[in-house]
């Protein structure tokens, strides 16, 4: 295992022979046919995503995107023998305060593009500069920029060690984290590694699941018993890819990584599903070069397989499904319109100080409300600084 705990510069530069790979399998791709009448009910429609995938291999820009990426600076260190990199973007107010990012699946540091400026830059996008943060935002180990995991065993609780020691190796003290998705486990559990130097864990889609007391059951109102139930719907009618990644996850990876066709079915499907249900298409709630440039970085990097098989990992890790302690570091909570957060559950969970309801935006709240999130976020850590 190496022990190197040098920060290095890092530049995204795709090499021209990986995008003209894309553009020539995209084009010999064998499209299945549709059903006649069927619907995205099935998954994703034949017609919609070769239509897509059209554009991903001739009207999309590839190098527009990854400049965008990397006007922001960009850094790799190895921590716990796995490479990690992330964005590092220092605001010009010296008394901002350090914020992780954190994203989920199927996302990437992506997500955060828009949340940037008027998180490090407050007083430019209309806000307070006392509001500023100095971001950090982590391609997760095995996501990304981050490349394939080095090997087995890294769970969530091994996920957020490493992101702790990331702000530590930064020269962070003190700071907050927020995470959707998979980053809404993850986040929590750098507030339980380190309750002395995270000030506030911020949080949306959050799941906390019941104990199965009934009494805990009988002390739900009625809306909280149909969140449950909604999420219990959304396993068995949603839940297959959860259970493929879980389970058979080598199995995925070798589609997902020869076939950006397949890739690409694979992540658009969750922006159907995920975003707010307003949103008839998926580039109705996110826009369709931002949705291509997230499912781009899994081509590129090869990353499909690797973040699947974190879902394994997750699912036979014996530590994720026993109770931890209750968290005491103060959390926030955002709630979107396709979220199935259950308060009572989560203030079992967490020490839960904002409780937030919004009624537009969905599961990618960075990316379809940053407005929402970034007021969120500047109110919540308003208190703890």
């Amino acid at each position: 295992m190496s022990n190197d705990t040098s920060v290095r510069p890092y530049r995204i530069d795709i090499p021209q022979a990986d995008l003209d790979d894309l553009r020539e399998r995209l084009a010999r791709t064998r499209w299945t046919p549709d059903l006649p009448s069927a619907g995205w009910e099935r998954g994703v429609p034949t017609s919609y995503l070769r239509e897509l995938a059209g554009h991903w291999a001739g009207g999309y820009d590839w190098r527009a995107h990854e400049a965008e990426l990397n006007s922001h600076p960009h850094f790799t260190t190895t921590i716990d023998g796995a490479n990690v990199h992330f964005m590092h973007v220092r605001s010009a107010e010296p008394d901002a305060t350090p914020l992780m990012l954190v994203h989920g699946w199927p996302g990437s540091v992506v997500e955060f593009l828009d949340l940037i400026g008027p998180l490090t830059d407050p007083a430019a996008h209309g806000g307070d500069p006392a509001d500023a943060f100095h971001l950090v935002i982590p391609s997760l180990p095995g996501y990304g920029f981050s490349g394939p995991l080095p090997g087995t065993g890294w769970t969530d609780v091994r996920t957020a060690s490493a992101l702790t020691e990331l702000m530590a190796r930064l020269g962070y003290q003190r700071y907050g984290v927020q995470g959707g998705d998979v980053g809404a486990f993850i986040a929590p559990l750098m507030g339980q590694a380190a309750p002395e130097r995270v000030i506030g864990v911020h949080v949306n889609a959050l799941l906390t699941f019941p104990t199965g007391d009934p009494a805990e059951m009988e002390s739900l109102n009625e809306a909280e018993r149909e969140r449950l139930a909604g999420m219990e719907q959304w396993r068995e009618r949603s839940g297959a890819y959860m259970m493929l990644q879980g389970t058979r996850p080598q199995t995925i990876a070798h589609a997902l990584h020869d076939s950006p066709a397949g890739q690409l079915a694979w992540i658009v499907e969750k922006f159907y599903e995920w975003t707010d249900p307003a949103a008839k298409l998926p580039e109705d709630a996110v826009d369709r070069d931002r949705i291509l440039t997230d499912v781009s970085v899994y081509w590129f990097t090869g990353t499909a397989g690797s973040a699947a098989h974190t879902y394994f990992e997750r699912f036979n890790d014996p530590d994720m499904w026993r109770p931890l302690p209750r968290g005491t570091v103060p959390t926030a909570a955002a709630v979107f319109t396709t979220d199935f957060s259950v308060r009572p559950l989560a203030e079992r969970a967490h020490h839960v100080v904002r409780w937030t309801e919004f009624d537009r935006g969905g599961h990618f709240a960075a990316l379809e409300a940053p407005d929402l999130l970034v007021s969120d976020l500047r109110a919540f850590f308003r208190t703890l600084t």
